[in-house]
């Protein structure tokens, strides 16, 4: 009897407690789920941005998908709609952003850059300075492409399942601006 009283209490502990957020890192919080475009969205995992040999920390990174995977490969093929929010935990000037997204899509892209280019030219000249606590997300819908929103302002869509993939790839590929951050993003941080 005093089990089933005590687990009784547990039980009614957690329910009182209320939804929990899914994820906290660096001081930003994510929820456990989003919806976009009706679609529910869970979040598979967080991660930190971290620069230089010092590992200042720049960003935390949420990627939410439609079903949770921890294979990369996967989730860049994947045609489902799939969002990476990214929250600013130090202030960033759009010089080294932009840098930080050449780099990456030097890397992601191959041999396809240069059909990409125009694509990249349009999605960079978004790019702004980011403030400490703002954010920036980046949402795939297969029907649209990549939808761009800064500060929660959407700044446009980038047509293109293989300019998604080139972005996707930044993070998730086999060169990601810092192993842990893919680790996270991928849940296994």
């Amino acid at each position: 009897m005093r089990i089933l009283n005590a687990l009784h209490w547990m039980v009614a502990g957690v329910l009182a407690a209320g939804p929990v957020a899914a994820g906290e890192l660096a001081g930003v919080t994510l929820p456990d789920t989003i919806t976009v475009d009706t679609k529910p969205l869970v979040l598979n995992g967080m991660g930190l941005r971290e620069a230089t040999l010092l590992k200042v920390d720049v960003y935390v990174a949420g990627l939410y998908l439609e079903t949770r995977s921890s294979d990369p490969e996967a989730i860049i093929a994947s045609e489902q709609t799939k969002r990476l929010v990214m929250r600013f935990v130090r202030a960033v000037d759009r010089d080294a952003l932009l840098k930080g997204w050449n780099e990456g899509f030097g890397r992601s892209s191959g041999p396809s850059g240069v059909a990409l280019r125009e694509r990249i030219a349009t999605f960079e000249s978004w790019v702004t300075d980011m403030p400490k606590g703002e954010s920036l997300s980046l949402t795939y819908s297969p029907e649209t492409g990549v939808r761009v929103e800064i500060r929660g302002e959407a700044k446009g869509t980038v047509p293109g399942a293989d300019f998604a993939r080139a972005l996707f790839r930044i993070w998730l590929g086999a060169s990601p601006p810092n192993p842990g951050l893919k680790d996270g993003l991928l849940g296994k941080g």
